[in-house]
């Protein structure tokens, strides 16, 4: 608390000093107006140019980011495709060794039944 009484207090003797140095100035109001007036605008223009600049390296940095994003994102969808296709494969192995044991065993049963009839007769 002491710290933002001692910012608040230093902020109104900045004020009264610039308020006092106005007052006693050499110079006569318009030219004291024409001068703050001058210096505003210099100073709007600066803190104009520092946000501008500011604003670059944020639009910068956002560029960079959404590469980045792009990139990776790129990688994990080829990295999902290619477990995919292995999968698929796998798949398909176990499917042709499946159709390939009952193919035998359908074989097997055939000659068992064609033995059997053979047997009748």
């Amino acid at each position: 608390m002491a710290k933002g009484k001692f910012a608040l207090g230093a902020l109104f003797g900045i004020a009264a000093g610039f308020v006092a140095g106005v007052l006693t100035a050499p110079k006569s109001g318009k030219e004291t107006r024409d001068e703050l007036k001058t210096k505003a605008s210099e100073k709007k223009d600066e803190v104009i140019e520092k946000a501008s600049d500011k604003l670059n390296d944020v639009r910068h940095k956002a560029g960079d980011l959404a590469n980045d994003v792009v990139e990776k994102t790129e990688k994990a969808v080829g990295q999902a495709g290619d477990k995919v296709i292995e999968a698929s494969h796998r798949a398909a192995d176990k499917v042709t060794g499946k159709t390939q044991d009952l193919q035998s065993k359908a074989e097997e049963a055939s000659r068992s039944a064609q033995t059997t009839i053979e047997k009748k007769k």
